[in-house]
């Protein structure tokens, strides 16, 4: 955390008194920019806190052109909270599929079923009542509660930092610890009316003008109040952090029995949890494919492999990794035992069953292969 001092003289160092900058007409500047020159996404034609608690969950690491289909489609299944909340998990988890982060979806099904419980299926408008519902933090409290009852509450994204570190000049990587003197800054210039306006305005900016890369500042309608546009500093603030990924490579086994593929269903907890996935798993050091293919499917199902046949290799970008996978078509001696966590599906049926990305596309490739 940043020091209470420090704080105060990023505060002093940002509207110097010779610049004669207003905070309400910031707000004012930046709220009429918003209002020319907002995208139309579905999400904004409406006021239906649960509408926009959707769109804001997936939204969270997630490009707005990917989540538009992602949302639309789940409006039409579950266009209420009332239909969410009644919905098995396994169906929830299947319309989320392909946004990751599972434990979002979850968190989405709790607390549907707590607001109907609790709240008679609506959104209470306490922030600290709210905070108190699975997925809901800072960021998620504050957009969903301004926008949809102009509740007078702060947001910090990736957007909101970003733009906020350019107009302070704050030197640093944009990560939670600017974000004291972010706030700061937010809490004078949060307008007394159309703070929900004004909290997407932000975000709009730093997505369509202000942007990471190459920031477009002769469209910016706050550029005069830019410090980092004033010293020539915007292309390198916020400074940017290397991202570390991790090649992992893996091996997956596709087991046929007349016309259905066998499945299995993650634990209930940790990465991709309740996902269901084709057996397999990571080729650990010294070992080759066939090796690491044999020991997985007895370490997971405690059977034997009798025969195997290389059938197309599958790459997938997850956060903080990129995955090989190496897929094989396999023969055992006896086939897995059945468990409530085991399925034979057929290719109809995989639409029933949430899927983590990477064994979605190897269902694609499957469909292209017409001897399987």
């Amino acid at each position: 955390m940043l020091k209470k001092n420090n704080v105060i003289s990023i505060s002093l160092h940002v509207i110097p008194a010779k610049a004669g900058i207003q905070y309400n007409s910031f707000s004012r500047d930046l709220t009429a920019w918003y209002d020319k020159n907002k995208r139309d996404l579905p999400w904004r034609r409406t006021k239906d806190p649960y509408h926009i608690w959707v769109s804001e969950i997936m939204l969270q690491q997630t490009t707005v052109n990917t989540v538009i289909a992602f949302y639309e489609r789940w409006i039409k299944v579950f266009p209420t909270v009332h239909d969410l909340a009644r919905a098995p998990l396994q169906a929830v988890l299947k319309q989320w599929q392909g946004l990751g982060y599972y434990n979002r979806a979850k968190n989405m099904h709790k607390t549907a079923g707590i607001l109907i419980r609790e709240h008679q299926g609506v959104h209470p408008k306490d922030p600290k009542v709210i905070r108190s519902l699975p997925g809901f933090g800072p960021y998620t409290t504050g957009s969903v509660l301004s926008i949809a009852y102009d509740i007078p509450l702060t947001i910090i994204d990736a957007n909101v930092r970003r733009v906020v570190m350019r107009l302070l000049s704050l030197p640093g990587i944009a990560d939670t610890k600017q974000d004291p003197a972010i706030n700061e800054f937010l809490l004078k210039v949060l307008p007394k009316r159309q703070v929900g306006d004004f909290n997407q305005a932000l975000m709009e900016l730093g997505a369509l003008v202000c942007r990471a890369k190459e920031p477009l500042c002769i469209l910016c309608p706050v550029r005069k109040y830019c410090l980092a546009y004033k010293e020539g500093k915007q292309e390198i603030i916020p400074e940017t952090k290397k991202k570390i990924i991790k090649d992992i490579h893996a091996v997956i086994a596709i087991i046929k029995k007349e016309n259905k593929y066998f499945i299995q269903k993650r634990p209930a907890t940790g990465l991709l949890a309740d996902l269901w996935e084709f057996p397999g798993g990571k080729i650990e050091a010294g070992e080759t494919k066939g090796q690491a293919l044999a020991r997985e499917l007895k370490e997971e199902l405690n059977v034997t492999l009798q025969a195997s046949e290389h059938l197309f290799e599958v790459k997938h970008f997850y956060t903080q990794f990129k995955v090989h996978l190496s897929v094989f078509a396999c023969v055992l001696i006896m086939p897995p035992k059945k468990a409530l966590d085991r399925r034979w599906v057929s290719f109809k049926d995989f639409s029933k069953y949430p899927m983590p990305s990477g064994s979605a596309k190897i269902i694609e490739k499957l469909l292209d292969k017409k001897s399987l």
